[in-house]
């Protein structure tokens, strides 16, 4: 018997919860949906766990969520004397038992549990680390995937992600547990009345707002705007307080999208809640049919993540996160040095994806730009390191790519509560001077040069899409190309040995970011490719970073990388 036909067979014995039961009885019979249910347990490593809602190993559900807690408690135990947690959930299916599941393990391993009474941004539970003094925190959460996923982040008691180190050895004390025998749990009401478990209540999070509405670069730039803006949260956690920071800041012209608006873990009208794609906006575009709005807003389900269209020229124009990225940084330094608020030494943290036009504008106002990889817990490290240091006034901007942005020291994860108001205020202030976004952007393609970046996502579902992918980087990094797209390439940074190879001169030199994934390869002329797995989902990534002398010129560029890429790594499309 196949070993996931054997542990089907003991959940099937063992497993009490009655909605995993009940999964278990719809697929008896059906081989392929066992298999893909056991033939694994869900990874756990530095981002927690992330996989889709069912019965079995490879499945988000009380069974695996339980063993996880009670290998982070073991984890805690050890390192910490009176440990304590901040636990957090979003809207999607689950996420609130989840977090009470959770909440009565560590209680019942005597770990010390502050819990939300509401659904939360991750970006608040990221703060209350800090600011209540935990040994870790989890928020219940699978950000924007499809509403069939869920996932249980952890922070560390710094208040980002864990570290490599930790997750490892977290990840020891759950393989060490009996899933069925090894968990325990404490029960909820019990906890509460012995004072293990204590609600948190609504004005704890008035520091929150404080801390994020001292991020604003220009207090006046929103009051008295006329600037117009329709808001959805994707049925997630933003709506309450993106819609107060907002207020806060003084813009009274803010619409929310009504089939939206509300928490709902099945986004019936948005199945991709993800604000890197247009269809997240479907319904946003709809509402401006009838009013129409200087900016469409949109934050994902648990609102660390903001995308954004511009009205320019009668037409709503969606900006990249590298495009909202660069923006950003341009105003924050453009602004506080036209103010003389800007420090010495001003830093700029980005991800290594994510554009260098960002890199081009951070120096021209002599502000020193850092790359880490991506996951904004090494934005969150550099942040710390700050800290330290007695500097943190140097920190103005982390960004990633992927829609993540941070301007303030109040959390060390993204937040796209303080996002959604920079962003606003940005606009705001723009207006005033009679631009738009996109017209912005111009004017800086104009002074920094014409950059295109792109991003090409592959999925692979599966265990046999899991081994594809990993064939596929291991062929890549056996036979790194000398050219793609009638471009030489001059140098291949390989984050999985940690070399980077000068293919010109033949040098090897020793890369000091920690060991990822990640192969990115640079062609003569400065443009990059980047491949890399990603860290949540079935799916391999393609980066392009092309600068060209106008889009269009851009724009075939990466078309050529695209197809070499692909034809490379034997994708079929």
């Amino acid at each position: 018997m196949n070993e996931y036909n054997a542990l089907y067979a003991l959940w099937k014995e063992k497993a009490t919860d009655p909605e995993v039961a009940e999964g278990l009885k719809a697929m008896e019979g059906n081989k392929e949906e066992i298999k893909d249910s056991f033939w694994t347990d869900l990874a756990f490593g530095t981002g927690g766990l992330r996989g889709v809602l069912g019965a079995g190993t490879n499945r988000m559900n009380v069974y695996t969520v339980g063993k996880a807690t009670q290998g982070l408690a073991n984890y805690l135990n050890v390192h910490f004397i009176a440990p304590s947690v901040v636990i957090g959930y979003d809207s999607r299916l689950n996420s609130d038992r989840f977090a009470r599941f959770a909440a009565e393990v560590l209680a019942a391993n005597g770990v010390k549990v502050y819990l939300f009474p509401e659904l939360m941004p991750t970006p608040v539970v990221a703060w209350a680390v800090r600011e209540l003094r935990c040994s870790s925190g989890i928020i219940i959460t699978a950000s924007h995937n499809p509403s069939k996923y869920n996932g249980y982040k952890c922070y560390d008691y710094r208040g980002y992600q864990m570290t490599d180190d930790a997750a490892a050895e977290t990840l020891g004390y759950i393989n060490a547990c009996d899933i069925f025998g090894g968990v325990h749990r404490l029960d909820f009401e019990d906890g509460q009345r012995l004072g293990i478990i204590m609600m948190l209540n609504e004005n704890f999070l008035n520091k929150f707002f404080s801390l994020v509405k001292s991020c604003t670069v220009d207090p006046e730039a929103a009051k008295g705007s006329d600037l117009s803006v329709i808001y959805t949260p994707l049925n997630g956690t933003g709506n309450k307080p993106v819609r107060r920071i907002l207020k806060e800041i003084g813009l009274t012209d803010v619409t929310v999208v009504p089939s939206q608006e509300k928490p709902d873990g099945h986004f019936p009208t948005c199945p991709y809640p993800n604000p890197e794609i247009r269809e997240a906006f479907n319904e946003a575009l709809k509402l401006s049919e009838t009013k129409k709005a200087d900016l469409l807003l949109a934050t994902d389900p648990d609102c660390d993540r903001v995308g954004i269209a511009v009205l320019h020229e009668g037409e709503y124009q969606l900006l990249t996160g590298n495009e909202v990225g660069c923006l950003l940084t341009e105003y924050i330094l453009s602004r506080r040095k036209a103010a003389g608020t800007l420090p010495e030494r001003p830093m700029i943290v980005k991800s290594i994806v994510s554009s260098d036009l960002a890199s081009a504008i951070a120096e021209s106002y002599g502000a020193e730009v850092v790359n880490v990889l991506t996951g904004f817990k090494y934005i969150g490290e550099k942040m710390v390191e700050l800290e330290q240091a007695g500097e943190p006034e140097r920190f103005q901007l982390g960004f990633e790519e992927s829609y993540g942005y941070l301007s303030g020291m109040h959390a060390k994860d993204k937040d796209a509560v303080n996002a959604s108001m920079l962003i606003c205020e940005m606009a705001a202030y723009y207006k005033k001077q009679g631009k738009d976004l996109v017209t912005v952007l111009a004017d800086v393609y104009a002074r920094y040069g014409c950059w295109k970046n792109s991003l090409f996502n592959f999925y692979f579902e599966g265990a046999d899409g899991m081994a594809k992918m990993a064939a596929m980087m291991d062929a890549l990094r056996g036979n790194y190309p000398t050219e793609l797209g009638g471009k030489k390439i001059v140098r291949v940074t390989d984050y999985k040995t940690r070399k980077e190879y000068d293919l010109v001169s033949g040098a090897e030199t020793d890369v000091t970011l920690p060991k990822s994934n990640v192969i990115v390869l640079q062609a003569e002329n400065k443009d990059k490719i980047v491949v890399r797995p990603a860290g949540t989902e079935p799916k391999i990534k393609i980066y392009t970073m092309v600068q060209g002398r106008c889009m269009n010129c851009a724009g075939r560029q990466t078309e050529e990388y695209r197809k070499e890429m692909t034809r490379l790594l034997g994708i079929e499309e």
